[in-house]
């Protein structure tokens, strides 16, 4: 198995119209081990032991959800029209409440908001090829949310496969998700460098400035991208020309102020809530992470991605991927399938559940920690490494 991700990722082995083709390549070993057995370290020895039994639990996992993933037309273009309709009148609703109150205008920003959020993750279906059963209809429908949503609908669907693809491996980090160090790795940096990291951990700055620099800086030109990846450019540019013709229009049509009334608070409050619900998705107490050649595709899934129990509105608004374990398990289920296959499966129904209320504790959960197995805040890092003058921290206090 090649080690560098863009010579197996993008390999001609992978379908890029499945969305699911790392599940054919990888192995997976086992259904879920506990935490207490990852922190005692047999996990894995019993995950080898039941290796050809494993072998068939997998398949029956993919063959028992395979049925979810097959798209609903009827339900695809209802969901498309109770987001689309809406959004288009609360946006407009946002503009006449200017001549009333501005307070009027940022009440109403909260469920456009919502909505816009809602019209991101068809986008996200889009790029998992199951909102339609038609690829071309998921592209194009894709491209145009992607003008709405900043979001350059090609460079994000590559970037964001690989993340489903390696989310949990530690030798794999650093693209379509927030990088996670262990501990060793922080106290290895520099002063500066600390710094660096725990302003990217600290959730003020991740839901107030990390939307300013991945929406407006880095999709609208990700200087990191390989020049090779010509579709991917090519989907950039074409989004920022019709995002520039979009405002341009805008702007002749209402103005400038009016313009930045509205745009500006739909896109803080949806995309610092979408920040907040990606970022429980995969940072918890007893998440996943181990080493390439322990890591298990399934493993991943079920261990290092959150059920995000919200309640049933806010469900709504963010097209159940708080079924976030569900959707790792089988990413070609379309959205509005997600709480029909999660209710349909009694043993999904309890894992890695995440109330509302204690998703505020994985604020500071900021590190992964290999000796205890879990992820652990700035303040726990003196006691997890006794005796280590590394282990001192030169920068004050954080939780």
């Amino acid at each position: 198995m090649p080690t560098d991700y863009h010579t197996w990722a993008y390999s001609n082995r992978f379908d890029w119209s499945d969305g699911l083709g790392y599940v054919a390549v990888w192995k997976c070993h086992r259904l879920v081990s506990t935490p207490e057995e990852r922190r005692r370290g047999v996990g894995q020895a019993a995950a080898n032991e039941g290796a050809q039994s494993a072998t068939v639990s997998n398949l029956s996992w993919q063959s028992r959800l395979a049925p979810y993933s097959r798209p609903d037309h009827r339900r695809a273009w209802i969901q498309l029209l109770n987001t689309a309709v809406p959004f288009a009148l609360g946006v407009y609703g946002m503009l006449l409440s200017l001549e009333v109150g501005y307070i009027w205008t940022l009440l109403l920003a909260l469920p456009v908001a919502g909505l816009y959020i809602r019209l991101f993750l068809i986008q996200h279906d889009c790029g998992h090829g199951c909102f339609f059963s038609s690829r071309r209809a998921n592209d194009l429908l894709g491209s145009w949310i992607s003008v709405v949503s900043l979001t350059p609908y090609y460079y994000w669907l590559r970037t964001h496969a690989y993340h489903h693809s390696a989310h949990g491996d530690l030798d794999r980090r650093g693209l379509g998700d927030l990088t996670t160090l262990t501990v060793d790795e922080y106290l290895a940096l520099g002063f500066w460098q600390r710094v660096g990291y725990r302003l990217t951990r600290n959730i003020p700055v991740l839901l107030v400035f990390g939307p300013i620099y991945q929406i407006l800086l880095k999709h609208r030109f990700p200087w990191d991208l390989p020049l090779t990846w010509k579709r991917e450019w090519r989907s950039v540019w074409w989004t920022n020309l019709g995002l520039g013709l979009g405002v341009w229009a805008a702007v002749e049509v209402v103005g400038w102020i009016a313009f930045l009334k509205v745009a500006a608070p739909i896109f803080c409050f949806a995309w610092g809530a979408a920040m907040w619900v990606l970022y429980v998705q995969h940072h918890f107490e007893d998440n996943y992470w181990v080493e390439h050649p322990e890591w298990s595709f399934e493993q991943a899934a079920l261990e290092g991605s959150s059920f995000y129990d919200l309640p049933r509105i806010l469900h709504w608004f963010t097209a159940d991927i708080g079924y976030h374990h569900i959707h790792h398990l089988l990413p070609r289920i379309p959205n509005y399938r997600l709480r029909e296959c999660f209710e349909a499966f009694p043993e999904l129904q309890n894992v890695n559940r995440i109330g509302l209320r204690d998703s505020l504790r994985c604020a500071r959960l900021s590190l992964w920690d290999p000796e205890r197995g879990r992820m652990i805040g700035f303040d726990e890092l003196a006691s997890s490494r006794i005796g280590s003058p590394a282990a001192v921290e030169p920068i004050g206090e954080q939780s």
